[in-house]
């Protein structure tokens, strides 16, 4: 195996991102509808508002996005509902999605904001059907929500970059060619992927030590096409080992952070903390992050259907709903997304994409 330190060259990217433009997706079920879900404005509900559940009726948020429970004063996030243009999102309901899925699987494949997604769908299903048993398992990285009335699993696999890490002599190695975690997944009735959080992880939260491209190894590379490579192997695993008769997939897109507040006309802003609302409107300052062209570069090129959960702009507009210092051990995050919050929207969309597909 050859050694190589260094990253390739920019113009790699450069091609890559080239590749991407002008491309319309495919299996996009909300357009089949009729209806676009992801574009609109977050609008205000008429007072009262109440949120769908809260840390008593979901007792097991977890403390990095129990923002209210962290002491959060304010209570406007939770009073912003998602409207689409030209049509109308269906309240969610849980007790119609447990019966949908009656008998089936659910997974979530992905880092944290999975899990916040993942989280966000166990709260709304034992909080709005509260009669529904349930039990709650964890095996290595797989947790399990399993709705015995209905026989319905809601799971989570931790894997932040899709393909392996794997310990070896050198050291932890990234292989953006391998994806043995891929044996999780199989025979999984839905499965609802994510990544590109951890990858740009530097310093001592980098969770690799070396990349290795086919046969070789780099100390470093450029990381917009690390992902690219990533996702092309991982769009490989899904074209060789999917039955789309048998299993329906999802990409849930790319969650945005705010970190910089000259992408949302607060150039003085260094994080999100002070915001209180929503931006207005339907587009954000800063534009998509690049990462968004690479993701659906790749999901076009695909041969088995996937559906995009194009959450990006949506959530771009929320600046209000990190839980900032509200979260784990009062650090700065303005990533992950409080609970109750902007993760329901997620899921309120994908239940209407199943309703408009079954």
């Amino acid at each position: 195996m050859a050694f190589r330190v260094g990253s390739m060259n920019l113009w790699v990217l450069l091609l890559l991102l080239l590749t991407t433009t002008g491309i319309v997706l495919r299996s996009s079920a909300e357009a089949a509808a009729g209806c676009d879900f992801f574009h609109g404005n977050w609008v205000a509900a008429a007072p009262p508002f109440q949120p769908p559940y809260n840390s008593t009726s979901c007792p097991f948020i977890e403390h990095e996005f129990n923002c209210l429970r962290n002491g959060r004063p304010d209570l406007s996030f939770l009073s912003y509902s998602w409207r689409p243009y030209g049509c109308q999102l269906s309240r969610f309901d849980g007790e119609d999605f447990l019966k949908r899925l009656r008998g089936k699987s659910i997974m979530f494949v992905g880092d944290s904001l999975s899990r916040n997604q993942w989280q966000s769908l166990t709260c709304l299903l034992s909080t709005i059907v509260p009669h529904a048993k349930y039990t709650i398992d964890r095996v290595d990285d797989v947790s399990t929500f399993t709705y015995t009335d209905f026989g319905v699993k809601v799971m989570l696999d931790r894997n932040v970059f899709l393909v392996d890490v794997v310990k070896e002599d050198v050291g932890r190695v990234l292989k953006l060619d391998s994806i043995q975690g891929g044996k999780l997944w199989r025979g999984v009735d839905m499965l609802i992927f994510n990544t590109w959080h951890w990858w740009n992880r530097r310093g001592e939260s980098q969770p690799w030590d070396y990349i290795q491209v086919g046969k070789q190894l780099y100390k470093d590379m450029d990381r917009m096409a690390a992902f690219h490579r990533a996702l092309t192997t991982w769009a490989g695993w899904v074209d060789s080992n999917i039955d789309p008769a048998q299993t329906t997939v999802f990409f849930q897109g790319i969650s945005p952070s705010h970190y910089n507040g000259t992408d949302w006309n607060q150039p003085k802003a260094k994080n999100c903390a002070a915001n209180r609302q929503p931006m207005s409107g339907s587009d954000y300052p800063g534009g998509l992050p690049p990462a968004v062209a690479v993701v659906k570069g790749v999901l076009s090129k695909m041969k088995k259907p996937v559906t995009l959960l194009d959450i990006t702009n949506l959530s771009l507009l929320r600046i209000d709903a990190h839980p900032s210092v509200y979260g784990l051990a009062g650090r700065m995050d303005c990533s992950h997304w409080c609970l109750p919050g902007v993760p329901d929207t997620w899921n309120q969309i994908l239940y209407n994409i199943i309703i408009s597909t079954n």
